[in-house]
């Protein structure tokens, strides 16, 4: 199963202390590269290089952090759950009383047993996370921090893995690989990811070129497209942002701006067929990187086919976020499953047209039944409405949504008419 495989993945990177930069960043790139995609490629941009409106940030590591309370234990230490230090703080060794301590300390009073993931990458300053029950069980005198940081000119680093087509147009995956220690969001769309560029590196006869990214979230796709983005507006023609792709509660769809691509119709087609109650959400509800991707001016095509939406689950963003009870192999499955059908789709989204005037005899080709049944009138009146729409002008998609039918039902009957000659591929600009 595919699923177990995937979630065994998640579980390998799941103590990699990951942020925007630094050295849980590289190795969890390694990972995905060494175990599974040989060919990926490790990019570097230096701290301090303009990218657009946004300046590449100071690398940043952290080897220890940890509070020591007045009777001598030790919490918030991150050698037990990295969220527990606020992402990019400064070091900080010294004392505090506890009243001049809770100013740096951050909790969810109504998530009481949840440590919160906090950040602050572009201002500097040092905090700790820790459950509200905890918080507040803390009792008055000194205590002992010890934040052993460091921020220093590095790099920030994202992977990139091209797999060619017979086409120089491109299908963008991306993905981003900076959360620590939370399952849905984020080690379930690196590592489906990974097993979507495994699937789509054996596909047979590949038209588009793959474009698939694994980057820091909102810096990491800003830097890209610094680079890139004239000639993805030149040949990317779909795709999608892979985040929250994990749990078994749901499916969702979040557009591109402008809502019509054709990433958005082959989304939302998938999604009706494999679960009829999943949540739409607008552009207005944006908040990973397609914020970027389909940016005025950069006008990406790219859509989202997620799980649990980030921000819509009760887990989000917390260490209640995790690989027991919110992200599954079943649930990394269905995620998985559902992005191949879209993939699938773009590769087998044709045109057709019939060569023959009028209704082709059947009969003649094995193709009419020599019995009447419910089945065979069934197979019979969905082979004809294929063929009536094969005028060049309808995709398989645009005849899937009229007919009615998961595109996927159609691939067999598509390749039966192709073979008996009575339909051709007609090629598109």
């Amino acid at each position: 199963m595919i699923g177990n495989k995937i979630y065994n993945f998640a579980k390998k990177l799941w103590k990699i202390n990951r942020s925007i930069t630094g050295k849980g960043l590289r190795e969890t790139l390694n990972h995905i590269k060494k175990d599974y995609l040989k060919n990926l490629k490790i990019h570097s941009l230096p701290s301090g290089k303009k990218v657009f409106d946004w300046i590449i940030p100071d690398e940043w590591d952290v080897d220890e952090a940890y509070i020591v309370t007045p009777d001598n234990k030790k919490i918030c230490d991150i050698s037990n759950n990295n969220l527990h230090l606020v992402g990019y703080s400064v070091p900080f060794k010294g004392t505090l009383m506890l009243k001049n301590l809770q100013k740096h300390l951050y909790s969810i009073p109504d998530k009481p047993y949840a440590i919160p993931y906090v950040t602050s990458y572009y201002k500097k300053r040092w905090g700790f996370c820790i459950k509200d029950s905890q918080k507040k069980k803390l009792k008055n005198g000194k205590y002992k921090i010890i934040i052993n940081s460091k921020h220093y000119d590095g790099f920030l680093n994202y992977g990139e893995l091209i797999l060619p087509g017979k086409s120089k147009k491109q299908i963008l995956l991306s993905t981003y690989v900076c959360h620590p220690s939370m399952a849905n969001n984020e080690l379930s769309g690196p590592t489906v990811t990974t097993f979507l560029a495994i699937w789509l590196s054996k596909f047979p006869n590949r038209f588009y070129t793959y474009r698939i990214l694994f980057v820091p979230e909102t810096i990491g796709s800003i830097a890209f497209l610094s680079k890139n983005y004239k000639n993805l507006k030149k040949n990317v023609v779909g795709g999608f942002n892979v985040s929250c792709v994990g749990d078994e509660r749901t499916y969702s769809f979040l557009p591109s701006r402008n809502g019509n691509t054709i990433s958005d119709k082959i989304a939302n087609h998938t999604l009706k067929w494999i679960d009829q109650k999943y949540k739409k959400y607008s552009w207005l509800d944006r908040g990973s990187d397609e914020r970027q991707y389909c940016a005025p001016g950069i006008d990406l095509p790219i859509a989202s086919i997620m799980r649990s939406k980030y921000g819509k689950y009760y887990e989000y963003h917390t260490s209640l976020d995790d690989l027991k009870k919110v992200v599954t192999p079943r649930g990394l499955e269905g995620g998985y499953d559902a992005i191949v059908k879209a993939l699938e789709i773009f590769e087998k989204n044709k045109y057709y047209k019939t060569n023959i005037l009028c209704e082709p005899q059947l009969s003649r080709r094995k193709l009419y039944p020599d019995i009447s049944s419910h089945e065979n009138n069934k197979k019979t009146k969905l082979l004809m409405n294929i063929i009536s729409f094969c005028d060049g002008n309808h995709s398989l998609l645009d005849i899937a949504e009229i007919l009615n039918s998961p595109c996927w039902k159609l691939y067999e009957t598509i390749n039966i008419l192709i073979k008996k000659k009575i339909i051709h591929e007609v090629k598109k600009n």
